[in-house]
């Protein structure tokens, strides 16, 4: 979110009756304004974090994605996004740690991860 200090990737919650991949893509095009391509599942990533107060328990399902033509401003006022290659990645605070480790693992060998808290 505009004025955090972290990187954390796009998506959102799933509607009721949606899959992954079609909520993935929906919240691509509500938030960039982009269409995409969701592709195979490439990891999930189990996590636990403090805000406000209070404990959330998240679990991302990180897919393969081909996207179109973004607005980087996106659509939503209160997030700023930014496209960074793996070497701009790795210098980046992003969260959770642990997803950021196993995603530089993946863009490396290709092999599917699970990362739990």
């Amino acid at each position: 979110m505009k004025g955090d200090r972290h990187y954390f990737l796009p998506g959102g919650h799933l509607n009721f009756g949606e899959s992954a991949g079609a909520a993935l893509s929906r919240e691509l095009k509500e938030e960039l304004g982009a269409k995409s391509e969701v592709g195979p599942l490439i990891g999930i990533c189990e996590h636990v974090y403090p805000e406000k107060g209070k404990k959330h328990h998240e679990i991302n399902l990180i897919f393969e994605v081909k996207v179109g033509k973004i607005n980087p401003k996106g659509k939503e006022k209160k997030l700023k996004f930014y496209l960074k290659d793996l070497k701009e990645f790795k210098k980046i605070y992003f969260l959770p740690k642990d997803l950021k480790e196993a995603l530089i693992g993946y863009f490396k060998n290709k092999k599917f991860f699970w990362q739990n808290f």
